[in-house]
């Protein structure tokens, strides 16, 4: 680090710490968590040691978990925001566990999160934060700074964030509110330093950030350098770490999350379809960042049109459907309530219609930025009459590109809508995507009917293998037609009252659902194909439940692992796959919705393990109820 005005912070003195001798380890992996107040800048710091690993090579997930309010009250167990970043030289598939360093900003951060720091891990703490007022707001009796059993069971580093920020960034005449703001910079270059990271990308995207604006940039970039010179020299860190990069496939990688992946996979299937897409939306958490994202793709012939609502965003989409375009809408549960007519109606009228539910907490508003699994029976019921609509869940956040791109498929070929599944775990975390090779994909057709249809043409003349209608496009000569929520003739497309041929439609939309499942693969297992025990997972699980089987098979237990990506229809092969194995495991984050279907549609027993508290299954959950379920 250059020498500046950030010394004064590194040259502070340090009473009562002895010297110590430093030891350089080379570890496999490590889980960091920054946490503090909402306004203290957490996800914005999580977010550049995220990149800055990236760029290091290692293989990365990460986990942000913050307040629903936009400021909530400072200093309080609520307003507690946290990022968490697991890192390794292997693949991994979550955020990790239980944390090896965590950096506390105040009280606050750490009476919510000290449980979850490993024994003899490194706990990192802004000491000027914990002065009377911020330990009455949280109830601590006694400073935990005195605490003699904390500093027996954890590496405790106290640091005076606050305060050696302030002395770093002297002279640049900036308000105290505004300086004390660049404090999480000097903890983001302590956790630079303790783990080898280059702060050459940050302090250059504080140069892009702060373009025109000298004095912020300069204060920032101050504190970075600051607090990795002061953890340079302090001698409080016995160790330091160094991770190697991972070993990926070869191609180009960059970090994105679920909803950025999300909305490249809606404009990469547009392309692959050579068809305009408009989506049609309402903001609301966690989905929101989709709209946004998309917004940015004007020049790739998608029009974005943020509604007054989301009854006005889902009609919106599913008329730019009838008019040729490929219509989406995106929302979370309490919105999905509302669009649920307009669901039906595109179930009715057999128009594609792609709808993304970034699941969330509830119900009613319930927990807007915690992670759920609960809308899996609200999307696959929550509509009157019978109203079969195709279901697909995403895994992680890489994996919202394959299944925007699939979902897209599938509207098109079978005339349908499409539901979606994402949570806000995988919306709002991040890891390492490959970049796919866009010649190598598949195009994607669809039923617009052309002028060589004109002759024998009905509305609902069907394609024999996929029961897919016609999709006349408005305006054409010859390809006039009836639209509406009624009934239709199963030719002609006319309102039909007729009895019989109302039970000939219904059949005839169910039997369209059904046959989707001739057109998927088949499930897969990862282990033996037939045994004891079968976990089978969906959406957000699949992580840890992956890396819970990974590590008993290394222990020689004999479990396999079946993760579903089509939930309706199930895979054809699923049934014969259930009765492979003794006994099925279903993890979920919600009071058993899989479970409830699986049971009803093959009256398979199964065992479940559910979770609702807002916060993603650990490895170790998964593992225990595994060896209990083995025992």
């Amino acid at each position: 680090m250059p020498d500046g005005p950030d010394q004064k912070a590194a040259s502070v003195e340090q009473k009562n710490i002895p010297s110590r001798v430093l030891e350089e380890k080379r570890v496999r992996e490590a889980i960091i968590r920054f946490c503090g107040d909402s306004g203290d800048g957490m996800q914005l710091t999580g977010t550049q040691f995220t990149t800055t690993t990236g760029v290091a090579g290692n293989d990365l997930m990460t986990f942000p978990d913050y307040p629903a309010e936009i400021r909530a009250p400072q200093g309080t167990l609520s307003g507690v925001s946290g990022f968490q970043v697991h890192f390794a030289a292997a693949d991994i598939y979550t955020p990790g566990d239980q944390v090896d360093v965590l950096v506390a900003m105040n009280p606050a951060a750490l009476k919510t999160n000290l449980k979850d720091l490993k024994a003899g891990g490194i706990l990192i703490l802004n000491t000027d934060a914990f002065d009377e007022k911020n330990l009455a707001r949280v109830h601590y009796d006694k400073n935990p700074l005195d605490d003699s059993g904390l500093k027996e069971k954890y590496n405790v580093i106290p640091v005076q964030i606050t305060k050696l920020t302030r002395l770093t960034v002297e002279g640049l005449d900036l308000p105290q509110n505004v300086v004390d703001r660049s404090k999480n910079f000097f903890a983001l270059g302590i956790a630079y330093w303790l783990f080898h990271r280059d702060p050459a990308t940050t302090l250059r995207w504080l140069e892009d950030k702060f373009s025109g604006k000298e004095k912020l940039m300069q204060a920032n970039q101050r504190a970075l350098k600051a607090g990795f010179n002061f953890a340079e020299t302090c001698e409080l860190f016995a160790e330091r770490y160094e991770i190697d990069s991972a070993k990926f496939k070869s191609g180009t990688y960059r970090n994105i999350t679920g909803n950025s992946a999300m909305a490249i996979g809606l404009v990469t299937a547009s392309k692959l379809a050579d068809l305009p897409m408009m989506l049609g939306s309402y903001p609301i958490t966690p989905a929101s960042d989709i709209l946004h994202e998309l917004a940015r793709y004007k020049n790739y012939g998608v029009k974005t049109f943020q509604a007054e609502d989301e009854i006005a965003a889902i009609g919106s989409a599913l008329g730019a459907s009838y008019g040729g375009s490929i219509g989406v809408t995106t929302s979370s549960g309490p919105g999905i309530a509302l669009k649920s007519e307009m669901m039906n109606l595109a179930v009715s009228v057999e128009l594609p219609l792609v709808i993304v539910n970034v699941q969330r907490g509830g119900p009613s508003t319930g927990l807007p930025t915690k992670t759920e699994q609960a809308d899996l029976l609200q999307v696959m019921f929550g509509r009157n009459g019978e109203s079969p609509i195709p279901i697909i869940s995403a895994s992680n956040p890489a994996d919202c590109f394959d299944v925007a791109v699939e979902a897209v498929r599938i509207a098109l070929k079978f005339m349908t809508p499409v539901v979606v599944l994402s949570d806000g775990y995988i919306a709002n975390g991040s890891e390492p995507w490959l970049l796919p090779k866009i010649e190598e994909l598949p195009k994607i057709e669809n039923n617009i009917v052309k002028d060589s249809d004109l002759p024998d043409f009905q509305v609902f003349r069907r394609k024999p293998d996929t029961l897919g209608r016609l999709w006349p496009i408005p305006g054409k000569p010859g390809f006039e037609h009836r639209i509406g929520g009624l009934e239709k003739d199963a030719l002609t497309g006319h309102i039909s009252y007729d009895p019989e041929n109302h039970e000939i439609m219904t059949h005839t939309r169910a039997k369209k659902i059904a046959n989707i499942a001739n057109f998927v693969p088949e499930q897969s297992v990862f282990g033996d194909e037939k045994g004891e025990l079968l976990i089978l997972s969906w959406g957000s699980t699949f992580g840890s439940v992956r890396s819970a089987v990974e590590q008993l098979h290394a222990e020689g237990k004999k479990v396999s692992h079946a993760h579903l990506r089509y939930l309706n229809p199930f895979p054809r092969n699923l049934e014969k796959l259930l009765t492979n194995f003794k006994k099925v495991l279903i993890p979920e984050i919600n009071l058993g919705q899989l479970a409830l279907l699986i049971q009803g549609r093959f009256l398979k027993p199964v065992i479940s393990l559910n979770k609702v508290q807002g916060k993603p299954f650990l490895i170790s959950e998964i593992r225990s109820k595994i060896l209990e379920c083995l025992n």
